[in-house]
């Protein structure tokens, strides 16, 4: 059984407002990309990388991957027009390179800050129930908008859970599942991501560790915590 990363790195990041796709910006001369790229590098349980790249800058990622030492990356494929167009276009690629009971680790080139101990969890949750979403609780007060300017009911945040990536999934059931989802035009559009879909397709989602630091960089705001992230460090008196 192998543990492949894929990384969804397709999108031209016009939020960012730049002049270059927001996962090739350049952070302490080194591409926010390649941040993301190195996380799954360095841990022991990831076999092999990945990418959906937006088109006109494989070549670009390639370069960047020998320069970088990112031995892992075998394969480089174009995005679609949307974010599920793009994994599942990653997904497709996979089908005559991946075991039934092989795990893809789905995650966004633009969340760096991954720890390895959320990998880890992911893969392990996967391994035990065949899906694993990185999840944390929510810690603000949720209320549902009335009349746009007031409100009279509240969900209880502990009801409820943020969902991001990584995500890891059973080729099996993620290929099935996209095939399914397009085929029936039901979780591919808008906003929908692979958790979306899968729940609803009436897949049970199994939650895994998440982490707060796990932030994903579409701003230009982002990038200034991102700058101020790789410089911190823990104070020795903290726990854990």
């Amino acid at each position: 059984m192998k543990n492949i990363a894929l990384i969804i790195a397709g999108g031209s990041g016009t939020r960012m407002h730049q002049d270059i796709p927001k996962q090739f910006i350049h952070i302490k001369d080194k591409p926010i990309l390649i941040y993301t790229l190195e996380a799954f590098q360095c841990h022991p349980q990831i076999d092999a990388i990945e990418v959906v790249c937006i088109d006109g800058w494989h070549d670009v990622l390639w370069a960047y991957a020998k320069q970088f030492g990112i031995s892992k990356l075998q394969w480089i494929v174009s995005g679609g027009t949307t974010c599920q167009e793009s994994i599942r276009n990653g997904v497709y690629n996979l089908e005559d390179k991946c075991k039934p009971d092989d795990i893809v680790i789905i995650h966004d080139g633009i969340r760096p800050m991954v720890d390895p101990a959320v990998l880890s969890d992911a893969i392990a949750k996967c391994q035990k129930y065949g899906n694993a979403v990185s999840s944390m609780p929510y810690n603000e007060q949720i209320f549902v908008v009335d009349d746009s300017v007031s409100t009279l009911q509240y969900i209880p945040r502990e009801t409820l859970r943020r969902v991001v990536t990584p995500q890891a999934y059973r080729f099996d059931l993620l290929d099935g599942k996209y095939h399914e989802a397009f085929e029936k035009d039901i979780g591919i559009y808008g906003t929908s991501y692979t958790n979306t879909m899968m729940v609803e397709l009436g897949v049970r989602l199994y939650f895994s560790a998440g982490s707060d630091k796990n932030i994903k960089l579409t701003t230009v705001d982002d990038i200034e915590i991102f700058k101020a992230m790789l410089q911190s460090k823990k104070a020795d008196w903290l726990k854990g």
